[in-house]
């Protein structure tokens, strides 16, 4: 990490879990083991649990993010929560383009696009996901894929919003599998994807955003990976949902 150039971010990304009332516990549980923390901390969590999260942590040093937004302001879209909702009761951060919204709910580059800039319209910040599938590996595609999607997630954002756009690297083959991509794979596609920003934008610009690793990052392999200079914090699934390991990756953050 260099955070003497871009911010450090740790966020938990809770996925379909917890009811609003274990999201209460929860937070109120890690808020003390995380508030000397040297990097920003940020829970992504539920719609359901928006607004008890928030509650939970005023005071704290812990941002709170949405796992998704729709691009359209209001309208005729069952079950989709606009920008503004998220804005007007405190959300700060949120997740786009997630593998698990690619793979299952049918998002592709250009609506990752659409809620990305609605997001950052909005004055949300958004934190977009960007990775490649297991075979795509295999078969040595996947600064091609990165790259893709990085030109496609990012088209007709300007220099100054990419000032508020956090990317998080997710190799999807290593999310849920308790497979990691190893430190130094990790950083190869960090620096890659620093690459395609600078080529998008200049050398300045892409210096200064923060790059995240998201594949089964946790307390055990947190060390290692963060010691690297362009993984900038971790966007972390499970092992968010445990105060005491959401917090050692928090402490390695602080550290490195």
């Amino acid at each position: 990490m260099k955070k003497d150039v871009r911010k450090a971010i740790i966020a938990g990304n809770w996925k379909m879990n917890k009811t609003p009332s274990e999201a209460k516990a929860l937070l109120e549980e890690i808020a003390p083991l995380v508030k000397d923390a040297g990097c920003e901390v940020v829970a992504c969590v539920p719609y359901v649990d928006l607004a008890t999260a928030i509650e939970a942590t005023k005071g704290t040093n812990i941002k709170i993010g949405a796992e998704n937004c729709h691009w359209a302001e209001s309208g005729a879209f069952t079950g989709e929560i606009s920008t503004g909702m998220l804005k007007e009761i405190g959300v700060e951060y949120v997740v786009l383009g997630h593998s698990e919204r690619r793979q299952y709910f049918g998002e592709t580059d250009e609506t990752v696009n659409k809620r990305t800039k609605a997001a950052l319209a909005a004055g949300l910040k958004p934190i977009v996901c960007v990775g490649e599938l297991l075979w795509e590996r295999e078969c040595n595609i996947t600064e091609e894929v990165v790259a893709r999607q990085i030109k496609l997630d990012l088209w007709d954002v300007t220099e100054e919003e990419l000032k508020n756009v956090t990317i998080a690297y997710e190799p999807v083959w290593a999310i849920g599998t308790g497979k990691t991509a190893t430190a130094e794979q990790a950083e190869e596609v960090c620096a890659f994807i620093r690459e395609c920003l600078k080529k998008l934008y200049n050398e300045a610009a892409a210096e200064a955003v923060t790059i995240q690793y998201g594949g089964s990052m946790n307390d055990k392999n947190a060390d290692e990976l963060l010691q690297k200079v362009n993984v900038d914090g971790g966007l972390i699934g499970g092992a968010s949902l445990v105060a005491e390991k959401f917090a050692a990756i928090v402490a390695a953050a602080t550290r490195n």
